[in-house]
């Protein structure tokens, strides 16, 4: 039991250190392309393996041993599966599985744009694991850090110009005594403004639910009924019109059947979810928080029942919205009086 965690440890860190060193420049050369990136000729076969450095809705990019890029682009054809054991076929998985820091194998052909087209994905279960872990630290921090990024601009702007307006309200002070008490009052206005932008981003880390529905399934089933897509159509709508949101999504499974069973169970009623808001909304994968499938644990309801199975073979969506974009921005009073 010790081995195989210090080998998932070392992945996990060899995972971490290709992702900090993304950006870097590549000091080997490949013979097909220029230091740090691969072109493919059309119709050229190829086969490469590498860890994914970069996720996009339709590509990803798949740095090799070498420290060269290759873009890989997925279509409707694209076989995604884990590799099997002796005899043994591996699991197929949705190409929304294709994460960050994942090591992988890609077979295909040139694209005739430079890049890889996909015909087989294979990669072990192990290291998805370790992506799965990677990715739900890393996505919801840059999130945060590009709004956090956005919102300081923004508040440095304003406090150039309230600045400003202090120091003309200084000038109208010193000229006019009766001037006095309303650059006063437009100045403890500037610092209420100040101070409620300041609450605005210390809360840029903070989520909080919007909206929180379950979708149900039949048993032993992943497929979405139309209730259930109608639900979704509802919260995809909602997180559209926000802003500085992610969604959250979480697979479950009553106790019917073993546990590993509905483990799977559950993750393929997470990625049905996942499929139907980005290929019926366009919800960017980004906003996405990694899909998980508990399986059987946290029951809503007794599972000794059937409506209590029922209630338990459910997806959980949640939309959380950041707090520092949900409250209002700080304005300025002027007074009413005064020269």
């Amino acid at each position: 039991m010790v081995i195989p965690k210090l080998r998932m440890f070392s992945s996990l860190t060899l995972v971490v250190v290709l992702l900090a060193f993304s950006g870097s420049i590549a000091l080997a050369q490949d013979s097909t392309a220029t230091a740090g990136s691969r072109s493919i000729a059309s119709g050229q076969k190829m086969k490469i393996k590498g860890v994914v450095t970069r996720r996009d809705a339709d590509t990803f990019v798949v740095r090799d041993n070498n420290g060269v890029d290759t873009v890989v682009r997925l279509d409707d054809r694209t076989s995604v599966k884990a590799n099997g054991g002796f005899l043994r076929s591996g699991s197929n998985y949705a190409q929304t599985q294709i994460l960050r820091g994942l090591n992988l194998e890609v077979e295909g052909r040139g694209s005739g744009s430079g890049e890889l087209l996909a015909e087989k994905i294979r990669f072990n279960e192990s290291d998805l694991r370790v992506a799965r872990a990677v990715e739900s630290r890393a996505a919801p921090l840059e999130d945060r850090a590009t709004t956090t990024e956005s919102k300081l601009s923004q508040v440095e702007q304003n406090a150039q110009r309230l600045s400003g307006q202090l120091e003309e309200l200084s000038a109208v002070a010193n000229t006019a005594k009766g001037g006095a008490r309303a650059a006063q009052e437009t100045a403890d206005s500037a610092v209420a403004g100040v101070n409620s932008t300041n609450e605005r981003i210390s809360a840029l880390d903070d989520y909080e639910p919007q909206t929180v529905l379950a979708v149900n399934f039949k048993p032993s089933s992943a497929i979405l009924s139309a209730d259930a897509k109608a639900h979704l159509d509802e919260v995809a709508t909602k997180a559209l019109n926000a802003k500085g949101y992610v969604i959250e999504v979480s697979g479950f499974a009553d106790a019917t059947g073993s546990v590993e069973r509905n483990r799977m169970l559950s993750q393929r009623r997470a990625d049905a979810v996942i499929r139907y808001l980005v290929e019926n909304h366009s919800i960017p994968l980004r906003r996405i928080v990694t899909p998980y499938g508990y399986g059987e644990s946290n029951p809503v309801a007794e599972n000794k029942t059937r409506d209590g199975r029922a209630q338990n073979r459910r997806v959980e969506v949640k939309l959380l919205v950041n707090k520092g974009l949900m409250q209002e921005a700080p304005k300025m009073t002027p007074s009413g009086s005064g020269q």
